[in-house]
């Protein structure tokens, strides 16, 4: 069995009990970096000593296979740094190849920094998606923000303190200056703290040099206001452009949040006309 275990995320208080009791008794733990996990060992005063061995972003594509091989005979803990092991951290690999055997995956829930910066944000918590670690170049980031720009959900980032404002720069030129904005530093930790505004703002609060670990929350793109004309319009100048009818209604449908199956009729409906 695999046994995905969430971690905390700063505060050793957030450690649960289930936790404790499944690491006291752990026979082996897979861990992204094994002196960070003996020092969690200690800090929760759990005695047993189970046999560690490291999985992370360099050695994971060849050493699934062999751990989830093992997982068919001993139940294996998992965890990462810090966190649910798996969510922008090691452990896709694993538990990817541990269901290709057959081999039961289970987690132990706890805390997570995606989950505490969007309750604590302000923004809205219905519809989100989380978007990890942006590229650190610029003109990479600049392209993934842009096809995010229609997004419509709550979108949820890991940044590195270094590249925090340069980041928050290219969302603004990217998804405007009117979209609200959430920075969560060190969550659950000492000098936990949110700072929200708009993207000039936080730039400006940025540029003075921030640490420690840093998630942004970022409003949605708000609905286009476009008529059913000129989104039929829009669809057929895709469509001209050589792009299938399919596809050109899913897009428009994305960006303006008519129905895709209503532009299609009505596509349809223009041809024949």
């Amino acid at each position: 069995m695999i046994i995905l275990a969430a971690t905390p995320i700063g505060n050793l208080g957030d450690a649960s009990r289930r936790l404790i009791e499944v690491l006291g008794n752990a026979e082996i733990v897979v861990a992204e970096d094994t002196r960070t996990t003996q020092r969690l060992l200690q800090a929760l005063k759990i005695e047993n000593r189970p046999r560690l061995i490291a999985l992370h972003d360099h050695n994971e594509k060849h050493k699934a296979a062999e751990l989830a091989e093992l997982a068919e005979q001993h139940d294996i803990v998992v965890v990462s740094d810090a966190g649910m092991p798996a969510v922008s951290d090691p452990g896709y690999g694993l538990v990817a190849a541990a269901v290709e055997r057959g081999v039961t995956v289970t987690a132990i829930p706890g805390p997570s920094a995606v989950l505490m910066a969007l309750a604590i944000s302000g923004l809205p918590t219905d519809r989100f998606t989380f978007e990890g670690f942006l590229p650190r170049k610029p003109g990479e980031r600049r392209s993934v923000l842009t096809a995010l720009a229609s997004e419509r959900r709550t979108m949820v980032f890991f940044e590195s303190p270094s590249r925090l404002a340069s980041s928050l720069a290219d969302m603004g030129a990217v998804f405007g200056d009117a979209r609200r904005i959430a920075v969560c530093r060190e969550l659950t930790k000492l000098y936990e703290e949110v700072r929200r505004g708009t993207a000039a703002e936080l730039v400006a609060w940025a540029e003075q040099g921030v640490k420690g670990e840093i998630v942004v929350v970022v409003e949605g793109a708000a609905p286009v206001t476009i008529s059913a004309a000129d989104a039929l319009a829009q669809v057929q100048a895709l469509v001209a452009s050589g792009i299938r009818l399919k596809d050109a209604c899913a897009e428009v449908a994305a960006a303006t949040g008519l129905s895709s199956r209503d532009l299609y009729g009505a596509a349809l409906a223009a041809r024949s006309a």
